[in-house]
């Protein structure tokens, strides 16, 4: 565990709060966010570390050395800033996307496109493999963001659980959004309610499934960085890359479905052009947010070398 001073655990909070802001969002990632602020290998590592072997170290050691084993202070400072985002920008975020969609959109255009760059550079050796595995991974983001969602909403406990364990594997892939899972799944509506109405068991059984599947694909992903980094970078700022689709601003919608309030919402979308858009396309205010989250991004990455 690294040893670290309390306005360094601060720091840690602030990035965990940018995390759970981006993972509010269907189509943005907080893997992405956890990658451009330098934080994405240590955090893979503490979570893979909780396993059998922690367990009996917190048996027959106790609890002390169980926390520095799995690097408790680390993930504490940022689940803590996860959960300060997730339960007070739920509703804030969600109204911004129901109201002013194009400029949200913008906004995580412009900072999704500036961490393709970063990722990127962290490539140490480009050649015709690692182009063809980013085309791959491109191209399966791509797809995912195609996909039309799950028409019926399920709230069953079985079914949480599992988009849980599902969803948070995304979320800890750069490009790939644990939100828009959730949406694909049908389970999105249902998760953002229960954080509304603080909804303990359901929000229990999706933490526990998401616990099971972080632990699981986290030990995965950390053996591929070990083993195949530069290839687990090229596929990684594929699927950033392939997942611009998804938060591409002007959209048509192609169909509707009728939620469980009767209202009429947006089923499958397709991205268009702004000349083309139907409506005022709010082009410039559009740029400059897409400018202000590329610059978000310039910042956090001289920050995080800092």
């Amino acid at each position: 565990m690294k040893e670290r001073k309390l306005i360094q655990y601060l720091v840690i909070t602030l990035k965990g709060i940018a995390m759970g802001a981006a993972d509010v969002v269907p189509g943005v990632s907080g893997g992405t966010i956890a990658f451009i602020s330098g934080i994405y290998e240590e955090l893979l590592s503490s979570i893979s570390s909780v396993s059998l072997k922690s367990l009996r170290i917190l048996k027959t050691e106790g609890i002390k050395p169980f926390w520095k084993a799995i690097n408790g202070n680390f993930l504490l400072a940022l689940l803590i800033g996860v959960a300060i985002s997730i339960f007070s920008l739920a509703k804030l975020i969600s109204w911004a996307l129901e109201n002013e969609p194009i400029l949200v959109w913008s906004f995580f255009f412009g900072l999704v496109l500036a961490s393709i760059i970063y990722v990127g550079k962290q490539i140490s050796e480009w050649n015709f493999l690692m182009f063809f595995i980013l085309i791959i991974g491109a191209g399966i983001a791509y797809y995912i963001t195609t996909l039309e969602p799950i028409i019926t909403e399920n709230s069953s406990m079985l079914f949480i659980f599992i988009a849980g364990a599902i969803a948070i594997c995304a979320m800890i892939l750069p490009g790939i959004s644990g939100a828009f899972i959730l949406v694909l799944l049908g389970a999105y509506k249902p998760v953002l309610e229960a954080i509304d109405e603080k909804d303990v068991k359901l929000l229990g059984i999706l933490a526990l499934g998401a616990v099971v599947g972080l632990l699981t694909f986290s030990k995965i992903l950390k053996w591929f960085f070990i083993k195949y980094r530069n290839l687990t970078l090229a596929i990684l700022t594929g699927f950033i890359i392939g997942s611009l689709n998804k938060i591409w601003p002007w959209k048509e919608v192609i169909s509707w479905r009728v939620n469980s309030h009767g209202k009429q919402v947006p089923l499958n979308e397709e991205s268009i052009l702004p000349s083309t858009f139907n409506g005022d396309p709010q082009l410039l205010m559009a740029i400059l947010l897409a400018i202000l989250g590329f610059s978000m991004i310039i910042i956090l990455e001289k920050l995080s070398k800092d």
